[in-house]
């Protein structure tokens, strides 16, 4: 099986290049939808920006949600992904003003209108509101963007169906499709990659310190095709899924917003604690390495002999940060000011052990689901389900940021469903299942039965926006009339 230090040995030269070529294009430009759902969508989107503005918008972009298949808190690891972008989107209305403000709306009124100086705001990380995402797009351009003075003030009126905190990245969309929005009115020709890294750093400005998979997806999707999503540098390879199975996400209802607390990031923490501990046993500087990726390739081991050393070098146990200093001969100070991010510093006790052996078993996990879909032998969408049902029990388990209603799920998928997981962040949010075609519609009648129908916050709503179906979506987009 392909290991990370390998990975050269997994591709097609060819099939590369036209992925590299095709990622540094920018994002397409395309006419505006007129029919369907996009089309309703778009119209009153339009209007809501005209009857807010007093003028319609010059334009609008569009950046989607996703769905990780597999390969769950490992991207700020460095090791491999595999999402697909959903149908689900934030689309922007947009037009440039004369008063270097930034006046924002959002159709659901639920969220706040904000207005501030466009090019001079600061982002409160310690408060979670929606206009924050708007402003790392913003700040991401103006600081990485090539730009050349200052920034043109922007109206935007936003219209969005991914389910808030439900794990499809929401946030991140909003981020890449303000990144987008400002790069376009600007008249700067960006990169599909170069959009994705810029989002993916600007993004931590909200204090997440998020790994780059969401972005990357939402920049280098393409329909029909899953995405294997490899960092450092950032390469996007299409994956063929196998004929016969559709994906069906079901939203548990409990939201987890992982900006909101210190969970996700305690987890990254972990890792790159872990990685310090490893790297100090083996010999290594451990002030050189932050990411357990980083440190599997300075061993030069294949993931299950990493396994094997997490089991050899850390113990099944929580380990105090006093512990942690004296392993690395250093002082709880030296953590907290140069190791330990703002929200983690308080944290005394972390799990290292669990959370190393969920990442190099999940980044293993990872290329054995993209070598079931090439290779598409007879049985492949089971193999594919048992894998999923693999990881979900080390995030519910090793990791231990899943939700007692994303367990449910998982368990009352088994019969019907070939496997599923948790698929974000967790602690809530959504659950992925890989589902035979002619079962899907009989599996989420099942769902509906046994799960939303006991849900108070289900009742009354219309169940297709928390359980449906979806197919690999494209990317981001300018839409213009």
């Amino acid at each position: 099986m392909p290991e990370m230090v390998q990975t050269s040995q997994c591709h097609n030269e060819a099939t590369d290049n036209t992925q590299s070529e095709m990622n540094t294009k920018s994002p397409p430009v395309v006419k505006v939808p007129t029919d369907g759902e996009q089309g309703q969508r778009v119209a009153a989107l339009e209007e809501s920006f005209t009857t807010e503005f007093s003028h319609p918008p010059q334009f609008f972009v569009r950046a989607p949600g996703r769905v990780n298949l597999i390969g769950e808190h490992i991207d700020y690891c460095g090791y491999a992904v595999f999402p697909m972008a959903v149908e689900q989107d934030i689309i922007m209305a947009v037009a440039t003003n004369s008063s270097s403000k930034l006046n924002l709306c959002n159709v659901d009124q639920s969220y706040l209108s904000y207005s501030c100086d466009i090019n001079n705001f600061e982002i409160d990380p310690s408060v979670a509101v929606w206009h924050n995402y708007v402003l790392c797009g913003i700040r991401g351009i103006r600081e990485e963007g090539g730009l050349v003075g200052p920034l043109t003030g922007l109206n935007i009126a936003v219209s969005g169906n991914i389910p808030p905190s439900s794990g499809l990245s929401s946030s991140s969309a909003l981020v890449c499709a303000t990144a987008l929005a400002v790069a376009h009115a600007h008249h700067l020709s960006l990169a599909r990659d170069m959009l994705a890294e810029i989002c993916a750093r600007c993004e931590r400005h909200v204090g997440t310190q998020g790994g780059g998979m969401d972005q990357a997806i939402a920049f280098l999707a393409t329909a029909g095709e899953a995405k294997m999503i490899e960092f450092n540098p950032l390469k996007a390879t299409a994956v063929q899924l196998p004929a016969g199975g559709t994906f069906v996400v079901a939203n548990s209802l409990a939201q987890a917003n992982k900006a909101a607390n210190s969970n996700y990031n305690c987890r990254v923490m972990e890792c790159r604690l872990a990685t310090k501990i490893i790297a100090k046993r083996a010999g290594l500087s451990w002030e050189n390495y932050q990411r357990l990726g980083e440190l599997q390739v300075a061993v030069k081991k294949s993931l299950p002999e990493m396994v094997e050393m997490v089991k050899e070098i850390l113990e099944p146990r929580p380990y105090t940060k006093q512990e942690v200093a004296t392993l690395l001969d250093t002082t709880t100070n030296h953590l907290d000011n140069v190791v330990l991010s703002e929200n983690t510093r308080d944290i005394q006790e972390f799990y290292l052990h669990d959370r190393a052996l969920h990442v190099f078993s999940e980044a293993n996990r990872v290329w054995e689901f993209r070598r079931v879909c090439e290779e598409g032998r007879e049985g492949a969408l089971h193999k594919l389900g048992k894998i999923m049902l693999a990881s979900h029990r080390s995030t519910q388990r090793m990791y231990d940021c899943s939700h007692p209603k994303l367990d449910q799920l998982v368990d009352l998928s088994e019969g019907l469903a070939l496997g599923g997981r948790l698929t974000g962040a967790g602690w809530g949010g959504c659950m992925v299942a890989l589902v035979e075609e002619s079962k899907a519609e009989e599996y989420k009648r099942k769902l509906e039965k046994e799960f939303y129908s006991h849900e108070p916050a289900a009742k009354g709503k219309n169940i297709s926006t928390f359980l449906f179906s979806t197919r690999p979506g494209p990317a981001a987009c300018v839409y213009i009339k």
